[in-house]
C-alpha cells in the first residue's frame, strides 16, 4: 500500500476493522476520539519543542520515524472519528479547501501568513493595520 494506491476509504475500512477486531466501538466516541487526536498531536510537537527552524527542517531518519508514528497516530484516530460520525472525508476535505481558497485568494495572501480575517478588514479599506497573532 502507498498513498498513490492507497484510497481514504481503504484506511477507514482498514480502521473500522481493527477497531471492530477489538470490540472498541464502546470506546471510540466523538469524545474520546477527539482527546485522543489533540494527545497524539501534542506528542507529535514534542519531537519539535527545543528545535530551531532550520534543526527541524533536517531530521535524522530515526526521528522521521518516530514522528511518522505520531502523525499516523493523528490519522489513525481522525480515520476512526469520521467512520464513528459518518464522515465522508474527501468530500469534507474538498469541501474545506474550497473554503480556505476563497479565504485566501492566492492573488491577496501569496508569500503572507495572516489569518483570514487580515485580509477581509485588508479589502475593506484597512490595509496598514497589525495582523492578529
Amino acid at each position: 500500500m502507498s498513498d498513490s494506491r492507497t484510497t481514504l476509504q481503504d484506511l477507514k475500512a482498514k480502521m473500522a476493522e481493527f477497531v471492530r477486531e477489538r470490540d472498541w466501538e464502546q470506546f471510540h466516541t466523538p469524545k474520546n476520539l477527539s482527546m485522543s487526536i489533540a494527545i497524539e498531536a501534542a506528542e507529535l510537537m514534542e519531537h519539535f519543542q527545543w528545535l530551531t527552524v532550520e534543526q527541524s527542517k533536517n531530521l535524522s531518519p530515526d526521528a522521521l520515524v518516530d514522528i511518522g508514528e505520531e502523525l499516523a497516530d493523528i490519522v489513525i484516530y481522525s480515520l476512526s472519528l469520521a467512520n464513528t460520525l459518518g464522515l465522508d472525508m474527501a468530500d469534507t476535505v474538498l469541501a474545506k479547501m474550497e473554503k480556505n481558497i476563497r479565504k485566501y485568494p492566492s492573488e491577496q495572501v501569496r508569500g503572507k501568513s495572516h489569518k483570514y480575517t487580515y485580509y477581509k478588514d485588508a479589502v475593506a479599506g484597512d490595509d496598514n493595520r497589525e495582523p492578529e497573532i
